[in-house]
């Protein structure tokens, strides 16, 4: 099971890629915010459809939960908006090694004091290890 998860992960990885490929022409077209909105919209479309069919939870529960459990809509929104207005002018792998690079770190801390009530998993210096070169392909990636 752990090996499609993933391979699920890995899937959306390249995803991720392409998106940012695709978002950042898209922005260039027709500017910068107005393609974040058009690609959440559509991706709003289309997780509408796919709940419609398929969710199995209740979407009025959303008005139980703790208010800061909703920030990852407005975190989403930054995020493409960033990468739709970095992607064409550094490239998209230099955003990407970056994106990655911060994802590594963050993720890395959030799981070392367990916040947003996440299991603890404390920074070791292999992890550490591997913090400190993600930073060196940062700057080997987006070095001119």
């Amino acid at each position: 099971m752990q090996w499609l998860l993933m391979l699920l992960v890995f899937i959306g990885g390249v995803g991720v890629a392409i998106q940012s490929t695709v978002n950042g022409g898209l922005g260039q077209k027709i500017g910068v915010f107005e393609g974040a909105f058009v690609s959440f919209l559509v991706g709003t479309v289309a997780l509408f459809l796919v709940m419609l069919f398929f969710g199995r939870g209740n979407l009025l529960n959303v008005f139980q939960v703790p208010k800061w459990q909703l920030l990852g809509g407005l975190l989403g929104a930054f995020y493409v908006s960033t990468m739709v207005l970095s992607v064409p002018r550094i490239g998209v792998a230099a955003a990407i090694i970056t994106l990655i690079t911060a994802q590594l770190i963050a993720s890395s801390l959030i799981d070392h004091y367990g916040w947003f009530g996440m299991p603890q998993i404390q920074l070791d210096g292999q992890r550490i290890a591997g913090m400190v070169l993600m930073i060196i392909a940062v700057i080997l990636f987006t070095k001119r």
